[in-house]
């Protein structure tokens, strides 16, 4: 679907132009955007806007790293949105000229959709393409918060373990946030990179007034940045803290076993020895035979018992959860 809009030289939008209307001389500037389009209409960028066969590759072929390139009569911005259920990253090119901004994109992109509404009813878009590319750049940025947040707050429940899950369960989750974080990653920093050589660029003389507002997004992708990188310590932290909390409780499961088969090592060496067929045992025959050698044997036992407790082998961690270690 192409979707048109056009601001007069009286400051008045319309939407849903015909595209040759766009060029018409009462036209200030105009935004056409292509939303999911077909093989077709994406054949327009080439056939009616003459755009550069490079640039139209880009739109057309896979995601691309965030990017900008110059024209002769335009800038090419490639950006990135994130899908916010698999954290993936869609693509949104820009087309950014002094009197039109083409955008393209391959699926519906929430940013673009709300700025696409709010010309109608905001008068600084009266500004031109220059603002509309600002403000897209600037609500793409605003929608990398969310799965960052709810990442922070995914992880402030496994600290806390207020699910009482398991630590293998923990484990997994905490692998699933450093893969959701690293896709975040792939997309959140290119993105930084890019609004640098925006700010920075001698080329952009139209951005030079509003640096100001770039450098508020430079900012924020910033802040994205250092959350990503404090998320990824904590999650280190907590897989850490759990392997290791893993690793004692087998330690103590360990300790416990070798203690019991310990002690009952030499009570069967006891009963093996008696438990042999040979009629001339001289033990065999004795009337008080099989009292003394449970006696024997419970002496044994208790001995050894009382001598581990004393070299410290009962003497266990306290706390066998997160909470009981903080």
């Amino acid at each position: 679907m192409i979707r048109t809009c056009v601001i007069t030289k009286d400051f008045e939008v319309i939407y849903d132009v015909s595209l040759p209307y766009v060029n018409s001389d009462d036209v200030s500037w105009y935004w056409v955007d292509f939303h999911e389009p077909t093989e077709d209409e994406a054949k327009l960028l080439a056939e009616f806007f003459h755009f550069h066969p490079l640039a139209i590759e880009d739109c057309l072929e896979y995601v691309q790293r965030p990017k900008l390139d110059f024209y002769d009569r335009y800038l090419f911005v490639v950006l990135h949105a994130i899908d916010g259920n698999s954290l993936e990253a869609e693509e949104v090119d820009l087309f950014v000229g002094q009197n039109f901004i083409v955008s393209f994109h391959k699926q519906s992109i929430h940013a673009v959709n709300e700025v696409w509404m709010r010309i109608q009813h905001e008068e600084d878009f009266q500004q031109g393409p220059f603002h509309v590319m600002y403000r897209i750049i600037d609500k793409l940025v605003d929608d990398y918060f969310p799965p960052i947040y709810h990442i922070e707050d995914v992880l402030n429940e496994l600290e806390e373990n207020t699910n009482d899950e398991t630590i293998q369960e923990i484990i997994e989750k905490v692998f699933d946030i450093r893969s959701d974080l690293s896709k975040l990653r792939r997309t959140i920093v290119p993105m930084r990179d890019l609004l640098y050589r925006i700010i920075h660029s001698d080329r952009l003389q139209r951005m030079k007034e509003r640096q100001l507002y770039f450098h508020d997004i430079h900012d924020h992708l910033l802040k994205l940045s250092e959350m990503i990188e404090t998320n990824r310590e904590i999650t280190s932290d907590i897989r850490d803290s759990y392997l290791s909390l893993n690793s004692n409780r087998m330690n103590t499961i360990m300790m416990t076993l070798t203690v019991i088969t310990t002690i009952f090592m030499p009570l069967t060496f006891i009963v093996g020895i008696y438990g042999m067929n040979f009629d001339y045992m001289p033990e065999l025959h004795w009337k008080y035979g099989y009292f003394t050698v449970l006696g024997v044997m419970a002496f044994i036992a208790l001995s050894m018992f009382f001598w581990f407790k004393r070299n410290g082998w009962f003497r266990f961690h306290k706390g066998n959860d997160m909470k009981d270690r903080r």
